[in-house]
């Protein structure tokens, strides 16, 4: 009997480095998973898919420490070296800071950001003056500040950016965008509605990979 060789993507052992997904402000580890299935589906195995959750309302140099213990977890779980980070929203910058603070920046090879407020959201106003995660998320918050100032996108990480033209969370939209970042326009899409578009996600699974 002849051998048939597997040649469909997702019956391949995917050999990447393992994916931590880290959800933004108000966000549900749920909200990835569309896109854990998608890599699921396309050759990652489930030691690979990581779903980091946490308490949005904390700031975002806290969040940066819990990250930076789960990260831990996850390479001396699975033996990697380096961790890839998908982030939607405000996850995007505590991983930030976890790569340029706290010893990332020699721990993930890939970090993406969908729709960050990686230089601020005036839309985070309203909250600001209750939530210091909101705060930091002002454009002008010394927070900020201190996570553009030099280069915002040190070492060897590769950095990814997806903005919406239609995102009505991030003003202004351009906020999004990072030098030294491979900065990419999506088509019109929510805030939320970026994670689970088809589009989109093959596009991540394509740069982590």
């Amino acid at each position: 009997m002849l051998a048939v060789p597997l040649t469909s993507t997702a019956a391949q052992a995917n050999t990447s480095e393992p994916v931590v997904f880290v959800h933004g402000f108000s966000g549900k580890s749920g909200q990835f998973s569309t896109m854990v299935d998608n890599f699921r589906a396309n050759g990652y195995s489930d030691d690979q898919l990581h779903v980091f959750g946490y308490n949005s309302y904390l700031s975002n140099v806290t969040i940066a420490h819990r990250l930076s213990d789960y990260i831990d977890d996850v390479r001396r779980q699975t033996g990697a070296s380096k961790v890839d980070i998908v982030t939607h929203s405000m996850g995007g910058l505590s991983s930030r800071y976890y790569i340029k603070n706290l010893g990332g920046i020699n721990r993930v090879d890939d970090w993406v950001s969908i729709g960050g407020p990686n230089n601020g959201t005036t839309v985070a106003g309203w909250c600001s003056l209750l939530i210091i995660s909101c705060a930091e998320m002002h454009p002008w918050s010394s927070f900020l500040w201190n996570l553009n100032a030099g280069d915002p996108t040190p070492g060897n990480v590769s950095y990814t950016t997806f903005r919406s033209p239609c995102d009505l969370v991030i003003y202004p939209i351009s906020s999004t965008i990072l030098d030294g970042a491979d900065n990419r326009r999506t088509a019109c899409l929510g805030h939320i509605g970026m994670i689970s578009n088809t589009g989109v996600v093959n596009a991540v699974r394509d740069v982590v990979s």
